[in-house]
């Protein structure tokens, strides 16, 4: 079964852009390629390992894909972190799964966001993708609160086949992307000037 969101995308948001971008061949029109969601973890040495399997476990849940734990390249001692040691977490997601979890991030885990007034507009890499950082893993609600052992930080990056980043923001507003909106420099009645 198609989700929601990709009938959506091929249904309504295709001929816009289109239309807007004002591109003659469907191929050239901007479409999400996957979506990949990774977790650092910062911890002790001591409990650097319970951390990793913490991070698995939390990404496996909120995603419905395990993910493959990240390993270090190379020793520093500053961070005391040795070569080989496993530091993180990461997975990506195509097709169906990136489509459900796009739809679900966008209805229902951003506006769970504590003071959530939007997704800044400037996390774009200059290539069309989009980079976002959530800080607390509570606004998903396949998290139960009860588990929760510690705080995990996730970033979650957007991979388009855009060209501009002006064409990937526009692909990601029709798809329903809650940017944030600029602020108005208006002052209210009565205010001194």
């Amino acid at each position: 079964m198609t989700p929601s969101l990709q009938k959506l995308y091929k249904e309504s948001v295709v001929p816009a852009l289109q239309e807007q971008l004002g591109l003659k061949n469907i191929n050239e029109v901007p479409k999400l390629e996957k979506i990949v969601v990774t977790s650092h973890v910062g911890s002790t040495f001591a409990e650097r390992k319970t951390a990793t399997e913490d991070v698995v476990q939390e990404i496996a849940r909120i995603t419905g894909q395990k993910p493959s734990v990240v390993y270090a390249k190379k020793s520093v001692a500053n961070f005391k972190v040795r070569a080989g040691e496993a530091v993180g977490a990461r997975v990506t997601l195509r097709g169906v799964r990136m489509w459900e979890f796009l739809d679900r991030f966008i209805n229902v885990t951003a506006p769970n966001i504590r003071d959530f007034r939007g997704l800044p507009p400037k996390s774009f890499d200059g290539r069309g993708n989009y980079a976002c950082g959530i800080s607390d893993q509570s606004i998903f609600p396949e998290v139960e609160l009860d588990q929760i052992k510690r705080n995990i930080g996730f970033d979650l990056i957007f991979v388009t086949t855009a060209t501009s980043d002006a064409y990937a923001k526009k692909l990601l507003e029709l798809l329903g992307f809650p940017f944030r909106k600029p602020q108005e420099s208006q002052q209210p009645e009565g205010a001194a000037a």
